[in-house]
């Protein structure tokens, strides 16, 4: 994608949506981290519905401790993984307190070094808690990277890396949410709503959906002949046999 044309890609996007937000629910650094640890492989909807309770309890390291693992996994249940993330989420916080003083580390390289947390939720953290300008790349800003030609690769690094170099830099903060937004609502996986995109015209994305023909639909198959059984098969009559 031309540099003007990133451009003029994110100013829409920056208009349509000007204050775009997360959609974890989070009170701190620390309650944000742990959401974000959750909410690997399951959706944010899914952890807000658990984390509520969770954080009335526990909302700082010290409490996540004495609240221990087994009754933590009550708490997350319903979330997929939630007993090894119930044992990653007790191992953070003893780091936490050893090495950080209860607080969350302000660098990647230090979050990175903590239980479940990789390169994704590590930029999550810095951008939504410390305001730094990271861009996490899931598998919906690495769809919408790849589909629209604004920042192409064969892995969430080689995008993230791409997305680093084009992203004007007073897009940079808020390009993270725009883009999953984006990815999860309108440049979905399976039916991209192309009608209600405001970047269509920079898109290069081939396949585009319209109003007239929204998804290509397989040809019906013909309905199966039934079989005819052995018993419903039409006999003919046989001849009469003489005595002998």
């Amino acid at each position: 994608m031309k540099p003007e044309h990133v451009e003029e890609f994110f100013r829409r996007l920056a208009e349509r949506l000007p204050d775009p937000r997360g959609e974890l629910e989070f009170q701190s650094p620390f309650t944000l981290l742990i959401a974000v640890v959750l909410s690997a492989q399951a959706t944010d909807a899914s952890v807000n519905k658990a984390t509520p309770a969770l954080f009335e309890v526990a909302d700082t390291p010290e409490k996540m401790l004495a609240l221990g693992e087994a009754r933590l996994q009550d708490y997350i249940r319903t979330i997929g993984l939630y007993r090894t993330k119930a044992k990653n989420i007790i191992k953070l916080s003893e780091m936490l307190i050893a090495e950080h003083g209860g607080e969350v580390p302000r660098t990647r390289e230090a979050l990175q070094r903590l239980p479940g947390v990789g390169r994704k939720t590590a930029n999550v953290v810095l951008n939504v808690a410390f305001r730094e300008p990271t861009i996490a790349v899931d598998t919906h800003i690495f769809r919408v990277g790849n589909r629209t030609g604004l920042a192409r690769g064969s892995t969430p690094e080689q995008v993230e890396e791409r997305l680093e170099k084009v992203v004007p830099a007073r897009y940079k903060l808020n390009a993270h949410h725009w883009l999953i937004l984006h990815g999860r609502y309108v440049c979905t996986a399976r039916k991209p709503n192309c009608p209600a995109c405001v970047v269509n015209d920079l898109c290069a994305f081939k396949a585009k959906t319209t109003l007239e023909a929204p998804l290509k639909k397989a040809r019906a198959k013909p309905p199966r002949k039934p079989m005819r059984t052995s018993k419903a098969r039409s006999r003919r009559p046989r001849a009469a046999t003489r005595p002998a």
